[in-house]
């Protein structure tokens, strides 16, 4: 195990042999580094957190400490961090809430750059990538591979589906579906993730299930609830286009972002 000097390691915390610690860390009794994890400089981590292996965490990252919520009493949670993600400067990752779980989670190969905030009780998925100052309110669920872009605000209990888009700038206060863009000042949905679906190799038939089920779902008559019931029965076959359906179908705190309207 690699310390540095300057660097501040509590009793009782748990860190891997191979890990490196730099200066002017400051790490928490309970807190558990696993193999490899890097720590550069000035990262202070603290409370019941675990970070996984492999993970670098850059200087003046906030990881593990008091939420912000009102609400909070020092009750026992838990922040855990995957393995092989990348958190940048000056990202606050806040631990969970009684009343949320008591778990806040960031899954694995996760790039979380400058000034990033993830709040308490969110459950961020695995290949998330979220760009300078994307921030999460309380309980907010990310799905895997969903990019977030610069400066975007997701409102506490939304969920964003898996591999969809979050324009730079866009406040999100409605769910995401999976493979969704969204942009706008308000998020409106602006059609499919179709660039992010290329580059992760998904095959052209699986596309254009994914385009016919969109649009089934979000144009013809009826509330976008039944739309999405019989999309689920139509796209039994096509796991994909399916998926969208039935994240529709799911229970949700929040409403739906759909397409803006001429």
């Amino acid at each position: 195990m690699s310390v540095h000097p300057t660097a501040i390691v509590a009793e009782g915390a748990r860190i891997d042999p191979t890990a490196e610690i730099g200066p002017y860390c400051v790490i928490g009794p309970e807190v558990v580094l696993g193999a490899g994890v890097v720590l550069h400089s000035h990262v202070a981590v603290a409370g019941d957190t675990e970070i996984g292996a492999r993970t670098r965490i850059w200087p003046f990252a906030s990881i593990g400490h008091q939420p912000q919520d009102l609400k909070f009493r020092g009750e026992k949670t838990r922040l855990t961090v995957g393995a092989d993600c990348m958190i940048r400067e000056g990202a606050t990752l806040n631990p969970g809430t009684e009343g949320g779980g008591g778990l806040t989670s960031v899954g694995d190969r996760c790039l979380l750059m400058v000034g990033v905030h993830v709040g308490h009780d969110c459950r961020v998925g695995s290949d998330v990538i979220m760009a300078n100052n994307a921030t999460l309110g309380g309980h907010v669920e990310v799905g895997d591979g969903a990019v977030l872009g610069g400066i975007c605000a997701v409102h506490q209990k939304v969920r964003i589906g898996r591999f969809a888009m979050v324009g730079g700038m866009t406040g999100v206060e409605k769910d995401v579906i999976p493979y969704g863009s969204v942009i706008g000042d308000r998020a409106r949905l602006a059609g499919l993730n179709i660039v992010g679906l290329k580059r992760r190799g998904v095959a052209h038939s699986e596309i254009h299930a994914i385009r016919a089920a969109y649009r089934d779902i979000f144009e013809g008559e009826g509330a976008l609830a039944e739309r999405a019931a019989v999309a689920l029965e139509a796209y039994a076959d096509a796991p994909r286009a399916r998926e969208i359906a039935a994240f529709i179908a799911e229970h949700s705190a929040r409403a739906f972002c759909t397409p803006a309207r001429d």
